[in-house]
């Protein structure tokens, strides 16, 4: 199972090397970048296209696997392979349906977010192509949460999971390097807790995610040499918001208790808190949710003195105080589950206070 998780990582990461680096160079050659001015802080133009990178660095291994799965099913075939391969063999061929509907979606966004890119759309066709997404997944694609609800509310939640999740992930791209890390970071814990759900495809494929995320991030971190744009944020928070629905997290057959539910938000905590914090801020001052400005956690801690990459730094930390203990969450008994869940909340409440702490609050980082 090492090996698998870790070819699944390596051959993402150097795919994703690869492709960064080829289409930084496309990019600037036709001019595809992205300029200063307005509420961005990068002074010179920067090349765009990164979600194209991580895009083909996540699916093409992804769809690789699952059709050689479909290859070797042949019997004589699929004896000679390593047991744990075995075992889930048919499981993982099975997927290639599952894997063309996700991809669909992700094609949908990216395509959005590189005419967003190079010609600002406005927030209501992002929105519109985003629901489209979701009532995509959740309806024909079958895939949606707490499933032993009635199919209207079962489609509903779905459908506002990914929209928030997409968009939570589409805001945090803000500073050189914290949408792609904190995306590496969750997309971890979940390949780990679903490992422990004793599953096989989930878990590579967020570890698909995770080469592919860090494979961009080495040219992502700041100083960016790339952006992802809108056309990798959408995708990688769509992503996230459908790996969390795959991933089995309650499960009495596997010891897996009811709050296990609730692992995803603890994973999450850090940059759901922030798009809804942003969100609240700009109603509140009159403005749209969704215009650009200096209100985010990030901004706020580079204000208070910390560089760009002290400040991305200091939020994956905070992801990982959230997210780590997740892992064990679904398997605790309840006293210790809701001590987890009380530091979750503690972490969230310390970056409230950091947020209100004085400090104008559209005011533009130094």
């Amino acid at each position: 199972m090492v090996g698998i998780i870790a070819v699944a990582v390596v051959g993402s990461f150097l795919l994703s090397l690869a492709c960064t680096a080829a289409i930084r160079s496309f990019a600037g050659r036709i001019g595809f970048v992205d300029r200063p001015g307005g509420h961005k802080q990068h002074a010179a133009a920067v090349p765009l296209g990164g979600g194209t990178a991580m895009l083909i660095a996540i699916f093409l291994p992804v769809l690789l696997g699952v059709l050689a799965a479909r290859w070797l099913n042949a019997g004589e075939v699929s004896n000679s392979l390593p047991p744990v391969i075995r075992l889930h063999q048919s499981g993982i061929a099975s997927k290639l349906s599952t894997v063309l509907m996700v991809l669909a979606g992700a094609v949908v966004l990216h395509v959005v977010g590189l005419i967003d890119d190079r010609r600002p759309l406005g927030a209501l066709p992002k929105f519109v192509a985003q629901c489209l997404v979701a009532g995509w997944i959740a309806i024909p694609g079958g895939i949606r949460v707490v499933e032993a609800l009635p199919a209207p509310a079962s489609i509903a939640l779905t459908m506002l999971w990914i929209v928030l999740v997409s968009n939570a992930f589409n805001f945090l791209d803000n500073v050189d390097g914290l949408c792609a890390g904190v995306a590496a970071i969750a997309a971890s814990i979940f390949a780990v807790a679903s490992l422990g759900a004793g599953q096989l495809f989930v878990p590579v494929f967020a570890c698909v995610m995770v080469g592919g995320l860090l494979g961009f991030l080495v040219f992502n971190f700041a100083p960016a040499s790339i952006f992802m744009g809108d056309a990798g944020s959408l995708v990688v928070g769509y992503l996230l918001a459908v790996v969390t629905i795959l991933v089995t997290f309650y499960d009495p057959a596997e010891n897996l208790r009811p709050l296990g539910v609730v692992v995803p938000l603890v994973v999450l905590a850090v940059p759901l808190y922030d798009v809804v914090s942003v969100v609240v801020h700009r109603v509140r001052a009159g403005q749209s949710p969704f215009r650009g400005d200096w209100r985010h956690f990030s901004h706020r801690l580079i204000r208070r003195g910390m560089s760009p990459r002290k400040a991305v730094l200091t939020i994956y930390l905070a992801t990982a105080a959230t997210g780590l203990p997740a892992i064990v969450l679904p398997r605790v008994d309840w006293p210790l589950a809701v001590l987890l869940l009380v530091q979750c909340v503690c972490v969230v409440v310390m970056i409230a206070i950091l947020e209100h702490s004085g400090g104008s609050p559209a005011g533009k980082p130094s």
